[in-house]
């Protein structure tokens, strides 16, 4: 979906402060919505600071960016590019509010946000005559630019969760099917469709179908991922990111925003310079896969095999850490199972502080699995969540209380027990 982006300037000296609509465009929209949300869910969980400072912190920096941004008198590729990926995480936290704090069904948060979006360009519109990008010229059509983007976020993220997760469709066919609608819609736009209309259409599809890569490469194999991690994935993609970027500043500080793809030259040299940074990222994604599949015991199934010696001699028996029930589709549970049953063993001897370091483990493996699990059983995945967000509050209350924390951990055990299909 290649759009030439003129050089408008308004009496007030602003340019367009978009990019060009070229192949680089969309191959950093893709990586920059996995980054976002893995990032966030990286702050939230594996730092520890939770989902409320994690929200804090992310919207003050995007109004932070955002004001750079509007200072700005042309488009900056770094500050650009900065604001679009703290507006993907603020959306996607936009949608997890409404979906796990409020309890808005998916399917309602979609609906929600399709007309939201619908308001925000009926207004754009009227306003201004034009929803075209390439005539972000005015701090009023950018207002409306950001407000747009920000709820495409949004809705992109309540379907992408609404098909993988109600619908049981799972990252892969996730994958596939986004893709493929972009696909759809790249040959409607070679057709004769609106270039404004399969613009907006494409940038709804790209978060669900980040998403999914993201949940492609991180989640592990059992569960049909590549199992290279929250981390390896965004050092990847940011890596992309970056020399992408950098590439865009260097063009636009030579030549101007109009340069870069206006001429069949610039192109064919942005097309490879993306077609490049998309299968760098895949081969190394591989790459890793292959390296970590044929590499010795990983530490997580080091400390599973602990966790297991540790049960037997402490006099947990193994029924305990894993009794297999499969009543259930979400499969084997033991590597959630055995790190439950060491925290029991911490709880039953009081030793509440241990036990409260531990479960942080089960909090990062538990929130690394979900986009695997979730989808196999929406109903007990949730039971499960609640029932760890339970151990969780006790462990973390101040001062814990050890009845409450042994009654939790006691639940979540035999929830485990039952749910296992291992």
């Amino acid at each position: 979906m290649s759009v030439t982006a003129d050089r408008l300037v308004s009496s007030r000296g602003w340019q367009s402060k978009v990019p060009p609509i070229t192949a680089t465009f969309w191959v950093i929209k893709v990586l920059s919505t996995t980054i976002g949300e893995t990032f966030a869910d990286y702050l939230a969980v594996n730092v520890g600071l939770g989902p409320a400072v994690t929200d804090a912190i992310m919207f003050v920096l995007l109004v932070i960016a955002l004001v750079v941004q509007f200072r700005t008198r042309r488009y900056t590729p770094w500050i650009y590019w900065l604001c679009v990926v703290l507006v993907s995480i603020v959306g996607t936290q936009l949608t997890d509010f409404f979906t796990d704090t409020l309890g808005v069904p998916l399917a309602a948060s979609t609906v929600t946000f399709s007309i939201l979006l619908a308001v925000v360009f009926t207004i754009w519109y009227r306003q201004e005559r034009t929803l075209a990008i390439t005539s972000i010229d005015t701090p009023r059509r950018e207002g409306f630019y950001w407000a747009a983007i920000l709820t495409t976020f949004a809705l992109g993220t309540a379907a992408g969760d609404y098909a993988t997760e109600t619908l049981d469709l799972g990252f892969r066919n996730g994958a596939l099917i986004f893709g493929g609608l972009i696909l759809a819609t790249w040959i409607a736009l070679r057709l004769g469709a609106g270039q404004v209309l399969t613009f907006w259409i494409a940038y709804v599809l790209t978060r669900p179908l980040g998403a999914s890569l993201g949940d492609l490469l991180t989640q592990d194999k059992d569960l049909g991922g590549l199992a290279l991690g929250a981390s390896v994935t965004s050092l990847l993609f940011m890596a992309a990111i970056v020399v992408l970027v950098v590439r865009e500043q260097v063009l636009v500080n030579r030549h101007g925003v109009v340069e870069k793809g206006s001429e069949p030259r610039g192109r064919s040299q942005d097309l490879a310079w993306a077609g490049a940074a998309a299968l760098a990222v895949a081969t190394a994604g591989l790459a890793l896969s292959l390296v970590q599949g044929s590499s010795p015991a990983t530490d997580t199934q080091t400390d599973v095999a602990q966790d297991t010696v540790t049960a037997h001699a402490s006099g947990v028996s193994s029924t305990t850490a894993r009794t297999a029930h499969p009543t259930t589709k979400l499969g084997n549970l033991n590597k959630f199972a055995v790190i439950v049953a060491d925290v029991q063993i911490k709880v039953d001897k009081h030793d509440l502080a241990g036990a409260k370091t531990r479960v942080k483990d089960l909090e990062v493996a538990w929130d690394d699995a979900e986009a695997g699990l979730k989808p196999r059983d929406a109903t007990k995945w949730h039971q499960l969540d609640d029932e760890i967000d339970a151990v969780l509050t006790a462990l973390r209350a101040s001062p814990p209380n050890q009845t409450d924390c042994a009654s939790a951990v006691h639940t979540l055990m035999s929830t485990l027990n039952k749910f296992d299909g291992a």
